[in-house]
């Protein structure tokens, strides 16, 4: 899978979100702190990724700040994104199975890297929802 992943700081917990996606076998573009010369403001860098994903260049972004507000926020902009603020395994599974989220943020004050992991986990375990109703909702809020 292709993940495109920005990051307003250059903190151990982005760099091991890109190593982690790379052990799993996707294939990473960084943005912001985590690409060498990018502009690493929080705005700038997760519009960056979120564009990618929804031109098709990725097939899901991840986004991080310090609380993960600013880039959720910023990712949700972006006409076809659909980020979710994930702090636990279990928003992340319900993300992706009752929102159809494409694009996870990340808090970097608050996620440990075993937390990381576990969210990752669940993000990528969860399947979006067949049922009439969530899809009716995805639809309402794609518009």
């Amino acid at each position: 899978m292709r993940i495109s992943v920005s990051s307003d700081m250059d903190l151990p917990v982005a760099r091991s979100l890109v190593t982690e996606l790379r052990s799993r076998g996707h294939e990473v573009t960084t943005y912001g702190a985590l690409a060498p010369g990018d502009d690493p403001q929080w705005a700038v860098c997760t519009e960056a990724a979120a564009r990618d994903l929804a031109a098709g260049n990725a097939d899901q972004a991840v986004v991080c700040c310090w609380t993960g507000t600013g880039a959720s926020i910023a990712a949700n902009k972006v006409p076809g994104v659909r980020a979710a603020l994930c702090t636990d395994a279990y928003t992340a599974e319900g993300a992706r199975r009752w929102n159809d989220a494409n694009a996870l943020a990340l808090s970097l004050r608050l996620t440990s890297e075993p937390l990381l992991n576990e969210i990752l986990d669940a993000w990528f375990a969860a399947e979006p929802s067949k049922d009439e109703a969530d899809r009716q909702n995805i639809a309402r809020v794609s518009r």
